[in-house]
């Protein structure tokens, strides 16, 4: 109130010294001047003053670009004879998903995606071809089972981090994995990129395929003998849809 006193006493005495008085307006504050030009007194109404009142950045929705992405899951070798020691890299071709960002408050932003089991192939160079088909036959039919259960389902319940740079955040992404029709609470970590009209995320999370029920195979191939825990790593790029 002192300042707005104060204030009021020079634009008096500018007037009464025949000086105009204008204000010039920035962005969350105001600054008057005075000028020895033909008096005159410009003072913004409320309504234009409110344009200049900073804002919170609106949400921002990204739709996951598959094309653009990787999703691959890492299986530790735990197979037997000429089989052993080679780790499976398996590819998650076919997934949607959008992810709600805000920058002003992280705890508001949220992720959701819908991966298709039936997508998921072999990618491995130490295998043959012949030997991927037979691996794909065994994930098909013995170990993610997709006429059953089609999807795999993450939605997110709660979004922490902090802002490393302009651009940059590091978040704890915890929500629901939704797994041959087992439902899990696991929690992500991910670094996320803005950059104009991208977002860019890159991680990794481990799980137990025991704690969602899926086996290794024990087909008489058995290629898909692997150890329970299993790593994804992602690269996952997102555009305005």
């Amino acid at each position: 109130m002192k300042a707005v006193r104060v204030l009021s006493v020079v634009v008096a005495i500018a007037l009464a010294a025949g000086v105009s008085v204008y204000t010039i307006d920035h962005p969350g504050r105001g600054s008057t001047f005075a000028s020895s030009a033909a008096p005159s007194l410009d003072i913004l109404s409320a309504t234009e003053a409110t344009k200049y009142v900073p804002t919170a950045p609106a949400a921002q929705r990204y739709a996951l670009d598959a094309t653009q992405s990787k999703f691959i899951a890492h299986a530790l070798a735990g197979g037997l004879l000429w089989f052993k020691g080679h780790d499976h890299l398996v590819a998650v071709r076919e997934f949607t998903g959008e992810a709600q960002w805000n920058s002003a408050a992280l705890s508001a932003s949220s992720l959701q995606i819908n991966a298709k089991t039936a997508s998921m192939v072999e990618t491995s160079s130490v295998f043959t071809d012949q030997q991927k088909q037979i691996i794909n036959k065994e994930l098909r039919e013995i170990v993610l089972l997709p006429e059953q259960y089609p999807d795999i389902i993450f939605k997110s319940t709660n979004v922490t981090g902090t802002g490393t740079s302009a651009n940059q955040y590091d978040l704890k992404i915890a929500g629901d994995l939704t797994l041959h029709g087992v439902t899990r609470r696991i929690a992500i970590p991910t670094k996320v990129t803005i950059t104009g009209n991208e977002m860019h995320a890159v991680g990794e999370f481990s799980i137990n395929r025991s704690d969602f029920g899926v086996k290794a195979t024990s087909a008489f191939h058995g290629l898909v003998r692997v150890r329970d825990k299993v790593k994804f790593n992602f690269d996952i790029v997102g555009h305005p849809p």
